[in-house]
């Protein structure tokens, strides 16, 4: 039988996810219940951490605790990654020892490689490419608020980072449309931009793409590994905050996400961030709710 990992969205299908998100809601449900639910009992989850992380480590090693399973934390630091042992090399040893991987780290071509040589399911905690963890998380939020997003109109405001990539798979698998607001010189990478045709539109003005959308998404606008390009891009990213005159472009009843950390006054404002309509703090828990489903999807034993 085939290893199914999820390093995208892409791996999944459009029905798949919305089981998965369905499922999520439901364990969310059952924690506040304080129904136990522990499908994983027994299950070894190893999370290796390239990238510094407060979100995704909580909420996978949480997870897993829930689950009944346990989670093992490896940093480069403490490993033979940070070492020099090819990743493939990496990849047969801890496979044999456990029942996934969790891996969040800069190179989107380590988490392919891992993925080759893993015997166990190899899930994307985070890469310079994509974050599909994220975005299982965002759609939850909306799915519980909204209903389906078929059909609805997002814009994405900033850089078009790995979050950027990782919505317009998003649009391709749940069927919105994608309003993308970036400034020259920043916008998503070609391929993804090639494939999201007849789903996306870009931008090089924010409130533009903000005109009539149901949901207005941001991110910082230097991710990890670009802090020395701080200053420079506080420029560059300016007339791309998302604040009240943004916000007013959108649908009046629009709702404002963020994946977090927030920085107040840059790519938001505090006053947005803090509206009725931001809902990052029910979608920053969410990760916990979908990655368990996302979890017990990989890992549970057949049957």
């Amino acid at each position: 039988m085939t290893t199914r990992h999820f390093l995208s969205l892409l791996d999944f299908s459009g029905d798949e996810l919305r089981t998965l998100i369905a499922h999520a809601i439901d364990v969310k449900q059952r924690l506040k219940q304080g129904v136990s639910h522990t499908p994983l009992a027994g299950k070894l989850l190893a999370m290796i951490f390239e990238k510094s992380s407060t979100r995704t480590r909580v909420s996978f090693e949480a997870g897993m605790y829930q689950l009944g399973g346990h989670a093992m934390f490896l940093s480069p630091r403490d490993s033979q990654l940070g070492r020099g042992e090819p990743i493939e090399d990496s990849a047969r040893v801890i496979s044999s020892m456990v029942d996934g991987i969790l891996i969040r780290t800069f190179g989107h071509d380590r988490i392919q490689t891992l993925a080759q040589h893993s015997r166990v399911p190899v899930i994307n905690g985070l890469s310079d490419l994509l974050h599909p963890c994220q975005l299982l998380a965002d759609m939850q939020t909306w799915f519980e608020l909204r209903g389906d997003i078929a059909g609805a109109r997002v814009a994405w405001i900033g850089d078009g980072n790995n979050m950027c990539h990782s919505y317009i798979n998003a649009a391709l698998r749940f069927d919105f449309s994608l309003a993308i607001a970036c400034p020259p010189g920043h916008q998503p990478e070609s391929e993804f931009v090639d494939a999201g045709a007849g789903r996306i539109e870009l931008f090089d003005n924010a409130e533009a793409a903000a005109e009539d959308a149901d949901l207005i998404v941001t991110d910082v606008w230097a991710s990890m590994g670009q802090e020395e390009e701080q200053e420079q891009r506080l420029g560059t990213f300016a007339a791309y905050q998302v604040n009240r005159g943004v916000m007013d472009r959108a649908s009046r009843d629009a709702l404002f996400m963020h994946c977090l950390p927030a920085h107040r006054g840059e790519e938001v404002t505090g006053e947005v961030l803090d509206s009725s309509q931001s809902v990052v703090w029910q979608e920053a828990e969410n990760r916990l709710h979908a990655q368990k489903s996302l979890l017990e999807t990989l890992l549970a034993p057949a049957g």
